[in-house]
């Protein structure tokens, strides 16, 4: 520090005060630069030799690749003088490599350490079993703010030095972000099936899974698509997300299943009172899902919603109801489609984004209530693109109910629908995941 301010300083007097006394031809500033110079980078180069600290390296570099290059020769003052001076680097190139190389070892080591650290002190807390503070409304965690700031700080420490560093240790920093992940999620396992006993079990379920989308918001914004690390860290996200929606959602899942049972029971009288039976059993445990944040909340009330749908779509394949007579299936049809609107109604108020299920009901219901072989081909035909996972098994299953239908008929409609599993996985899977017995 004290030969840089020299140099600069003294530099400074050349231009301003010495160099006028001189004729140009002798070109006193360069001259002047070219010994400061040559001092300065042969005690830089001894320095560089020597047995150096993490700091120490990180210092020299700062001055190879910022402050010297930064502050001195584009000074105001000095930059127009010392631009027509080759100086060159502080450091031969090959030396530069090398403390580089040091660096963005060190760097990315600090970093993982700090992240183990991290990790280690939330599991403490998990232990303690105490209600995790709420910020804005919603269980809150230190541990992605943590994590976050010590990978943002090794990349902004790398970035001061020199772009070209920021470039080099990012795939370094997210490969350690996405192993902190796998280890989080190993973790995060592991209290969930231990601690289940636990008072403040599910608030620390919750507090975790508002954490997903922190570390979500970072990656998105930071860690470049070209980058393989992203996919494994929003993957291991997804994760922890879904195994905490699991457990939460457990025993609501558990509750309802009784009551969907109903319908086939009653062969579908009093549906109504069994569709509200099952939205005042829901409402009672998404309440208590307002403690996740924004998007989290918005994810787990659109597994809900599925669950929902998706549920009365399993009591309508059960092939327990076989109508012959069209007025029954247009009683049947209508009610379903009452259903439907009062589902979609509820977790459409509750926050869910899942408007993709909207149709499913109402679509099967058309099929129930039209009697031409014609127009309902053409509403299978339309089902099967909104919903392309729905298989040839599913829709003979659900035909059941229109008993009235010929066996020709019958082939001539299933024939719209393929036999296997589906060549890709679709964007609004509803009916893969759906068995029939």
């Amino acid at each position: 520090l004290h030969m840089g301010r020299t140099m600069k300083e003294d530099l400074t007097v050349v231009v301003q005060r010495i160099k006028q006394l001189y004729p140009p031809n002798f070109d006193v500033c360069g001259t002047y630069a070219e010994l400061y110079h040559n001092y300065f980078a042969s005690q830089l180069k001894k320095t560089a030799e020597s047995q150096l600290e993490d700091k120490d390296i990180y210092l020299l570099l700062s001055w190879v690749h910022n402050i010297y290059p930064n502050d001195i020769r584009k000074d105001r003052v000095l930059a127009e003088e010392l631009g027509k001076v080759k100086l060159g680097s502080l450091l031969p190139s090959s030396l530069i490599k090398e403390l580089e190389k040091k660096y963005l070892g060190s760097e990315e080591a600090t970093v993982k350490n700090c992240l183990s650290r991290c990790l280690e002190s939330e599991i403490q807390r998990w232990k303690g079993d105490q209600e995790p503070e709420k910020l804005d409304g919603y269980f809150h965690s230190e541990l992605a703010i943590l994590a976050i700031q010590n990978v943002y700080g090794g990349q902004r420490r790398a970035e001061d030095l020199s772009a070209a560093l920021g470039d080099e240790i990012a795939p370094r920093l997210s490969r350690e972000l996405a192993t902190f992940l796998r280890s989080y999620k190993d973790a995060f396992e592991e209290f969930k099936e231990k601690s289940k006993k636990q008072k403040f079990y599910k608030p620390i379920l919750m507090a975790n899974i508002n954490n997903c989308q922190h570390f979500r918001n970072y990656t998105e914004k930071n860690v470049a698509e070209k980058d393989d690390n992203k996919a494994s860290i929003l993957s291991t996200l997804r994760d922890i997300e879904n195994s905490g929606f699991d457990v939460l959602l457990q025993q609501l899942f558990a509750e309802l299943k009784p009551i969907y049972k109903k319908f086939t029971e009653n062969k579908w009288d009093s549906s109504d009172e069994i569709t509200n039976a099952i939205i005042k059993t829901t409402m009672k445990y998404i309440s208590d899902f307002q403690s996740l944040n924004d998007p989290s909340y918005k994810a787990i009330v659109e597994k809900v919603h599925v669950h929902l749908v998706k549920e009365y779509i399993v009591r309508l394949l059960k092939r327990r109801v076989s109508l012959k007579s069209p007025v029954q299936q247009q009683n049947l049809a209508q009610n379903i489609s009452k259903n439907a609107a009062a589902l979609e109604s509820f977790c459409i108020s509750h926050g869910s984004q899942a408007s993709w299920l909207n149709s499913a009901l109402p679509k099967l219901a058309e099929i129930i209530r039209l009697q031409d072989s014609g127009a309902i081909k053409i509403e299978v035909a339309t089902l099967a693109t909104v919903y392309p996972d729905i298989r040839k098994r599913h829709l003979e299953a659900f035909l059941h109910i229109k008993a009235n239908l010929t066996r020709g008929e019958l082939k001539s409609i299933l024939s719209y629908l393929a036999d296997g599993a589906a060549s890709s996985p679709s964007s609004a899977p509803l009916f893969s995941s759906i068995n029939v017995s």
